[in-house]
């Protein structure tokens, strides 16, 4: 919508089937920490019509598809705005939903569920059953033991803009939560549509870690940051494969499904690393990539 020199986006959510409070609550928190999110103009919440300010059509992704060159920059800035989000975002983080036990283990149901069951109809035994839930225990556990932090929850390439000012704008936060602390760094770093070399990965990584409060770094040293990361991201990604699978059966958009591979391949990258992760490797390398390659 334009008006003048501006422009605007309009949101039409019809209140029987979106609920338009919890953008507009965070969109507040968000403002109020000076990041650069779309600003509530006017809300007419009955209606579920919402005026925004624009962001613009530059999204990260594209960018860097088009130009990896631009990479070190943009990532820069996003770890920035992650930071400042975590550490502005204490005063908020107690209202949001708290990403507990429950949710987690559903996340990661839905990979065994709808990818592993509904689309490629890889059934496990009684022990596989078992040996499943013991990976879930470690990557829930690891979750649960982090700092516990205010969280986007989808803060990633797909969800960034570029921005002239104020770099980048952030979209899509209306599922926020407190949670882990390393979720939405391994949700950049490890991106679903994007992947880059594990070293520079790992860099980014580090970066972020050394820009955290020293007294942070004195409770959690390198490794255990590497590993809250890791497994994080791990986590996060059988939720993703799951839900890419699931919008495939139930909601006809098989487009995803072509991101399911680059997700898990992260899950593979981790190797020899986790012993204890040992059955989800060999399940998703000897079983559930080599059916996604032969399914249509």
């Amino acid at each position: 919508m334009q008006s003048g020199p501006g422009s605007f986006i309009v949101m039409d959510a019809p209140p029987g089937q979106e609920d338009c409070l919890p953008f507009v609550r965070i969109a507040g928190y968000l403002e109020a920490m000076h990041l650069n999110a779309p600003r509530i103009i006017e809300a007419n919440l009955e209606e579920g019509f919402l005026l925004l300010s624009d962001l613009g059509s530059r999204q990260y992704l594209e960018e860097l598809q088009r130009d990896a060159s631009t990479a070190p920059a943009l990532y820069s800035d996003a770890l920035t705005a992650l930071s400042t989000m975590q550490r502005r975002g204490t005063a908020y983080q107690g209202l949001l939903p708290p990403y507990d036990d429950e949710l987690l283990r559903f996340e990661v149901s839905l990979f065994h569920d709808w990818l592993c069951g509904t689309h490629l109809e890889i059934s496990l035994t009684e022990e596989e059953e078992h040996e499943w839930q013991d990976c879930c225990d470690v990557l829930v556990a690891n979750a649960l033991d982090q700092p516990q932090v205010f969280v986007h929850r989808d803060y990633h390439a797909r969800n960034l803009m570029v921005t002239d000012q104020g770099n980048p704008g952030i979209l899509d936060f209306q599922d926020a939560v407190e949670g882990p602390f390393t979720y939405d760094l391994a949700s950049l770093l490890k991106d679903c549509y994007v992947k880059w070399p594990a070293e520079q990965v790992w860099q980014w990584a580090l970066d972020f870690y050394k820009a955290i409060e020293s007294a942070a770094r004195d409770r959690i040293d390198e490794e255990q940051f590497r590993r809250y990361f890791e497994l994080m991201g791990a986590q996060r990604h059988l939720k993703a494969a799951g839900i890419f699978a699931r919008l495939n059966h139930r909601d006809g958009k098989p487009g995803y499904l072509a991101d399911i591979p680059r997700t898990l391949s992260y899950i593979v990258d981790l190797g020899s690393r986790y012993e204890e992760l040992g059955f989800l490797i060999s399940l998703i390398e000897d079983r559930v990539l080599p059916r996604l390659k032969a399914t249509p």
